[in-house]
């Protein structure tokens, strides 16, 4: 019983912390340097993310080309940049990695 009152707090503290921002932001105007700046919160984010699955094996940093995950990276960064499609650049990153975990392992 105790998972679902952490389960429903969780979800409440979630809408009201975004309902603070959307009563606040509704209210006031926001500043065009910090609408331009808010713009940018989740590609910074989204890049933290990645960076950390990427370039962190075991709680060490690797850097080295024995590093599957930088070169699946690597391909569904140009995939990304050349097609423009979310499902294929998922589908070809997913697909360089587990080829080359399975080629190196």
């Amino acid at each position: 019983m105790k998972i679902w009152w952490l389960l429903l707090l969780g979800g409440l503290a979630t809408y009201l912390t975004r309902l603070s921002m959307i009563l606040l932001f509704s209210r006031w105007q926001i500043p065009p340097w910090l609408g331009r700046a808010l713009r940018l919160v989740p590609a910074a984010v989204f890049s933290a993310i990645i960076a950390q699955e990427v370039f962190v094996n075991n709680g060490q940093i690797n850097l080295s080309f024995h590093n599957e995950r930088i070169l699946a990276a690597l391909t569904a960064s140009l995939i990304a940049w050349r097609t423009k499609n979310i499902l294929l650049t998922l589908a070809v990153g997913m697909a360089t990695l587990w080829a080359l975990q399975w080629f190196f392992h």
